[in-house]
């Protein structure tokens, strides 16, 4: 058997390592709106079995506040507060407690791993997380406002606000959920969390402000939840001050913007432990 050197063959060690003189570069950057609609789809298709019967959940919930509300606040003021707090909280359920959950969850079982390997911005997997679960908010937060109308003969005619309250609360609501989920240091804390502040949402968002003491009309001013209440119920005037609803919709949109940062920011460090 002879032995031929290395650097006799063509295809040889030294005539690869001459061919290749610097290693091979990186592939660019994902991108942040790509990535995003890519998590968006994968979590929506995820979360549809599984969140739909919870959404009912929800939905019921808010109709039976309605209706118990009902026999307490007469037509009038007390009772946009109502409908509007009532509406806001089927947003309020998803965004904050089954968003706490599961990015409580996912930390707690190494789900997080898998996200660190894709090449997604840590902002894209947030995002888009919190987008799916808040787009299951659409048809429980219609039918609520709907059936809420209709009993307390509300008009219908300025439901489309919704098409911007839903996005902003929703927003500002995941961010706050996300965030307790990724921060928690167990799953059942984050459950706890997204519990509580589902009920402060309930007890600070349907309640009529008037009827609660100075302490708790701080707290409910501190909830970006109320804010978007504010603005629905403002609308079902005769003449709404549309200045004030902008501003209400302005706060939402900027408490988004900042606990969305947080929770990236808290998945980045969930991340790499």
């Amino acid at each position: 058997m002879s032995v031929v050197p290395a650097d006799a063959l063509p295809g040889g060690v030294r005539a690869v390592s001459e061919a290749a003189p610097g290693a091979a570069e990186l592939g660019p950057r994902a991108r942040l709106w790509p990535s995003l609609a890519a998590v968006y789809r994968a979590q929506l298709s995820r979360a549809r079995v599984a969140r739909i019967p919870l959404l009912f959940v929800a939905t019921f919930q808010s109709i039976g506040i309605t209706v118990m509300m009902r026999g307490v606040v007469d037509n009038g003021g007390k009772a946009r507060s109502v409908v509007a707090g009532s509406s806001v909280l089927v947003v309020a359920y998803v965004a904050l407690n089954l968003l706490a959950q599961y990015f409580g969850q996912l930390r707690a079982s190494g789900g997080l791993d898998h996200y660190a390997t894709l090449p997604v911005p840590p902002a894209a997997v947030v995002l888009g997380a919190a987008g799916a679960y808040a787009s299951f908010t659409v048809p429980g937060t219609l039918v609520t406002a709907v059936f809420g109308c209709v009993l307390f003969g509300l008009p219908l005619s300025n439901l489309w606000i919704l098409v911007a309250v839903i996005p902003l609360a929703g927003a500002a609501l995941s961010g706050l959920g996300a965030a307790c989920g990724l921060l928690a240091p167990r799953p059942e804390l984050a459950t706890l969390l997204g519990q509580l502040g589902m009920s402060a949402a309930l007890l600070l968002g349907v309640l009529p402000a008037d009827r609660m003491p100075e302490v708790v009309r701080l707290a409910r001013d501190l909830l970006p939840s109320t804010y978007g209440v504010e603005a629905y119920a403002r609308t079902f005037g005769e003449h709404p001050d549309w200045a004030a609803v902008l501003v209400d919709l302005g706060v939402c949109a900027g408490v988004g913007i900042v606990s969305l940062a947080v929770a990236a920011w808290a998945y980045r460090r969930a991340a790499v432990r």
